[in-house]
């Protein structure tokens, strides 16, 4: 069975990063207030992150039900490169996204139930006019993880590479 799984939203406000990402952005913020330049992105063991095989942590925000999805990072003007969005599905399926009311282009990547990379769309840029057009994985996965555009390629990120899941065990998949 294919399932065609689009985000589109019109009715939510934009997202205010410094809110998305509270942890990393209090970390920033008490960096900057001691003059100290902020360090390199480290999720903390009790924040949801994902470990890539070059052992770098992103802190990743989760979308595991419809209304969270269907929002993702939509109307966001930035993302950090030690930030990312999670979309957690319930059964795996064949999910294309879509870039509509993203103000940043993405890296998107198409995970599989054992934490496998199935596909990696490279900087996939906003949608600027309707209809936007679907971008598909072409494969089965469970989840989802949008990225800054770059971030995979910065990361060697491939097909058949495993992710590490960190502080995603206790999530509600709706």
């Amino acid at each position: 069975m294919t399932m065609l799984f689009t985000l589109a939203c019109t009715k939510a406000q934009p997202a205010d990063p410094a809110t998305a990402f509270p942890a990393a952005s209090a970390a920033a913020s008490a960096a900057t207030s001691t003059g100290a330049a902020p360090a390199a992105t480290t999720a903390a063991p009790s924040l949801p992150h994902i470990v890539f095989p070059d052992s770098y942590s992103l802190i990743v925000e989760v979308a595991a039900d419809n209304d969270t999805r269907e929002q993702g990072l939509m109307y966001r003007d930035r993302l950090q490169d030690g930030e990312g969005m999670i979309f957690l599905f319930a059964k795996p399926g064949d999910y294309p996204f879509w870039m509509k009311n993203t103000l940043i282009p993405l890296d998107i990547l198409w995970i599989d139930e054992g934490h496998k990379i199935v596909h990696v769309a490279h900087d996939v840029p906003p949608c600027k006019a309707d209809p936007c057009p679907n971008v598909p994985p072409n494969a089965t996965a469970s989840s989802v993880l949008e990225v800054a555009a770059g971030m995979a390629a910065k990361h060697h990120l491939a097909n058949g590479q495993t992710l590490r899941f960190e502080g995603l065990d206790h999530i509600i998949v709706r």
